[in-house]
Parts: structure tokens; sequence; C-alpha cells
């Protein structure tokens, strides 16, 4: 976590104060904050940092089984993963695209590790107690899916015993100079270029951007900036990095039939445009979730 702006010193500060004593945190901010990085560092900051750290993403979980991995269920995969050390840390990215069935597995999972080892309920597998510690992100507000019924609120109230917010890029703008000079040394060394400076103009532009994607937009730019150059200045020239242009709502009286997913398509097709194609960019400029990007796109081809 890297910067010296206010927004981060409080978040670091967090992390400092809860690692060491959290059971389960929703770690809350937009898409691109780098939120499984918090989840590491929380993880790093608790008694034993060196239990395993298992990261993935909880759209996964498909039907009954809720897999992880090659048709392993998810008690199965704890129990593999702790098997040694009895400790844990299951750290699920985007918490609130994890289907019904799978949520109530977890919620289940979760009781399991509260319970009493010798309780007559608890599998003989479990006889042994795991420390299991859960770490959940989202980039949406799951009030939302818990009052249509889409998530579950006691899932939801375990989670958020404790919350942490990741502030977006545009409200740690003080950071950018640091940041910007990190990506382009590892870029530098990575991919073996050279180059003299970046204009301060480029870097004016970037301070001006509200930095939808965040973190992994930036360093997007930086990388592609990094791979274009042979020598000399730095040239960005990302459509990122010239405006955040807002969807053309029709004027007034000329279509009153518009509907606002027809501006919306329109929109993501205009930035699908202009990332060539690449859904994952052009969901990192949007601020949204690759995922939620499909959704449109094929509500959009389904409704013509």
């Amino acid at each position: 976590m890297m910067g010296s702006s206010a927004a981060i010193r409080r978040l670091r500060l967090q992390v400092q104060r809860i690692g060491p004593h959290f059971r389960t945190v929703l770690v809350k901010g937009e898409t691109g904050t780098e939120k499984e990085l918090v989840a590491r560092a929380l993880h790093d900051r608790s008694r034993d940092g060196k239990v395993p750290f298992l990261s993935c993403r909880a759209a996964i979980f498909e039907g009954d089984l809720a897999e992880l991995d090659q048709n392993a269920g998810l008690n199965d995969a704890v129990h593999r993963l702790a098997e040694r050390s009895q400790r844990a840390t299951l750290f699920l990215d985007e918490i609130g695209e994890m289907p019904l069935k799978a949520q109530g597995r977890l919620l289940n999972l979760l009781k399991q590790h509260d319970s009493a080892p010798n309780r007559v309920d608890v599998p003989k597998r479990m006889e042994q107690r795991i420390d299991l510690r859960v770490i959940a992100s989202t980039s949406q507000d799951l009030r939302i899916p818990v009052s249509i019924g889409r998530f579950r609120h006691e899932l939801y109230q375990r989670l958020a015993t404790v919350e942490i917010t990741v502030p977006p890029l545009r409200e740690r703008i003080d950071d950018l100079d640091e940041l910007v000079q990190y990506f382009l040394g590892r870029f530098a060394l990575l991919y073996d270029r050279r180059f003299s400076d970046i204009p301060e103009d480029a870097m004016e532009q970037m301070r001006r951007c509200r930095w939808p994607g965040n973190m992994r937009e930036l360093e997007s730019v930086l990388r592609d900036g990094v791979l274009q150059s042979n020598g000399g200045l730095l040239q960005l020239h990302m459509p990122m990095l010239t405006g955040q242009e807002k969807p053309e709502l029709p004027a007034p009286g000329a279509n009153e039939s518009v509907k606002l997913q027809d501006v919306l398509e329109q929109h993501v097709i205009r930035v699908l445009k202009d990332c060539k194609g690449n859904k994952l960019r052009a969901a990192e400029m949007l601020g949204i979730s690759r995922s939620t990007l499909y959704r449109v796109l094929d509500t959009g081809a389904s409704g013509k």
C-alpha cells in the first residue's frame, strides 16, 4: 500500500489495528483499487502470517458443489489448505457475485468453524478445529442485493462485522507521483526498456484524470507507455488519458422513447471500441467488473 496521503495513512492504520484480531472482514472499494493487496496486508499482520492464504474469485462457485478447484468442495479445500498448520486465511474476491446456493454453503462453513469441537453435529473431520479467517471484497454496496434477496442477510452480517474501505485513486492523487515512479521503474526493468523521463504535461493530465479503473488502470497505462517507448521522453497516448467522456444524451424532444439502457449500451460500446475490443481494459475504464460488462453486452444483444 504505497503512498503518504492522508487516505492511505488511514488505511494502513486500520490494517495494523485490525490485522491481528479479525475473524471476518469485508473490504470495500471501487474496481481496480487493489483490494486483494489490502487482504494480504491483513493476513500478514495476523499473529501468524505464515499460515496459508488462498485467494479466489467468488463468482467461480457454482450450484450445489461450490467448487474451489479440481472438483474439491469448499470444506475439503479449506481442510487440505490448513491440514498442517490448522490455520488458514480465505480471500473471496467480489463476494457479491457469488451464487445464492454457494452463499449458503459458505455461511454453513463459517458456522461450523464457530462451533465447539465436541458438538455432535460437527463432522468428524472437523473435530480438530481449524482457525479459519475470511476476507471478502466487494465493489458494490451489498445492502442493495441484500434488500432484494440476491445476497443472504445473515452472511452479510457475518462478513461486515468489520469493514475496511479502500479509497479510490482520485481521493489519493497526492500519491500519484510516487506510484508513477514505482510502476515505471518496475516495468522498465521487467521489459528492459529505456526512456529519459515522462513529460510534465502527461503528468498534469494524469493528475486531472478521475481514473475510474483506479490503480489497475494506472498500471495498464504506464505498462503500455513503457512497452511503446523507444528511448527519449515517455509518451502516454492512451484514450483513457484524454478525459472521461460522458455518454451523449439525445437532445430534448429528439427521441422521447429513448431508454436509459440504450444510452448505457452506446457508452459501453464506445469505450470498448476505444480499448480495441479489450474487455478487461474497458471494464477498468468504466469502473465495473468484467462480469458486469458481459451482462450489459448480453442484455443489449438479447434485446435486439
